[in-house]
């Protein structure tokens, strides 16, 4: 049965605004580009349509601007409207931004998480307001979450590993992870070591560097490994980094070793896919964004209207089993990009292989 949306007076959206606001300017204290983004930020134009909320963490790397461009032509596509807000990481701003849309009268809440735990937050919040959450592509950790839709992250960790191991078996190894607020970045992890480890306990493989990344910031990434190679008189044969920034991040740390050294990736970035091009980064994972996107709108509109909902398996968020959807990652190298990234589109050869 649907859950009723709750409805607020014009003052109590225009005080969430004001909120918003001081809480956007306060993240500036940073940078400027911490201010959250917002979009959409019209109202429903059809009362009687489905109104989707899509709280994002951020719309800084490329990656999330495709899902978010994705994920709303899809509700279009199937009668619904989709306000978009993003925190650009800021967790306090996420929350307050569910708030609003709550405040809105969305149907359903499609949430990326900032933080996997501190969103149990925003699962509350929803359901007090008899809102369904779906977590996209993250998991919400220690909350009654209604459905996760992602793809099998400990099969992306375990591509990365296996396709730098396929090239290099024995010597030394770094690994370079997310966030560790990020419970993906613990599944790509879990995956990686499902690889690694019996090559570091055979002794063909020493594990010398081994690291979450705040907030998943290449820079952070980059000063860290490098003031460990500066510290050290390690050379690296291969780096496990777990997303196409950190890749980034560390060839940039390698300095002249870059190309001399296997460097994983994930999300098929634009940047990613030409360093792979110019021998520099070995691989990335493509998870398709089309696909997440559309399983994600047909998902919230059918939870909306109180449809049956098939899922293929549970996964454990630490409160219960939460019925979920995962999606199959694909390695990609400078040998199948064609049949990968730009046969689905993801990328066109003009963006590749310009200049």
């Amino acid at each position: 049965m649907k859950r009723l949306s709750t409805k607020t007076n014009v003052l109590t959206t225009t005080l969430s605004i004001m909120l918003l606001v001081v809480l956007g300017a306060c993240s500036q204290q940073e940078s400027s580009n911490n201010v959250a983004e917002i979009s959409g930020e019209k109202l429903r134009s059809n009362p009687e349509a489905i109104y989707v909320g899509f709280a994002i963490d951020t719309l800084r790397e490329e990656r999330w601007y495709r899902d978010k461009e994705a994920f709303e032509g899809a509700v279009n596509e199937l009668g619904g409207e989709v306000k978009t807000l993003a925190a650009n990481g800021n967790q306090d701003v996420q929350i307050q931004q569910v708030q609003l849309l709550i405040n809105e009268g969305i149907d359903v809440l499609v949430v990326v998480p900032t933080d996997s735990d501190g969103s149990s937050e925003i699962v509350t919040l929803a359901h007090e307001a008899g809102i369904e959450v779906i977590s996209y592509d993250r998991l919400i950790r220690g909350a009654d979450l209604d459905y996760y839709l992602s793809f099998d992250n400990v099969k992306v960790g375990e591509l990365q590993a296996q396709e730098l191991v396929n090239r290099v078996d024995e010597g030394i190894f770094a690994y370079v992870g997310g966030a560790e607020s990020d419970n993906n970045a613990l599944l790509f992890r879990e995956g990686a070591m499902n690889i690694l480890e019996p090559y570091i306990e055979s002794g063909s493989i020493e594990l010398a560097y081994d690291s979450y990344t705040s907030g998943w910031d290449p820079v952070i990434a980059r000063d860290e490994l490098r003031s460990f190679l500066e510290s050290s008189s390690i050379e690296l044969d291969a780096v496990v980094a777990a997303n196409d920034g950190t890749a980034g991040g560390v060839i940039e740390a390698l300095g002249i070793r870059a190309g001399g050294t296997e460097v994983s990736g994930q999300d098929a970035e634009l940047e990613g896919i030409k360093r792979i091009l110019d021998g520099t980064q070995t691989m990335t994972v493509y998870k398709s964004i089309e696909s997440i996107a559309n399983s994600a709108a047909e998902l919230a509109i059918d939870v909306a209207n109180g449809n049956p909902v098939s899922t293929d398996t549970t996964i454990d968020n630490g409160e219960g089993e939460v019925p979920s959807i995962l999606l199959e990652p694909i390695a990609v190298t400078a040998d199948n990009i064609a049949e990968t990234i730009i046969a689905e589109g993801h990328l066109t050869e003009e963006e590749i292989y310009d200049n």
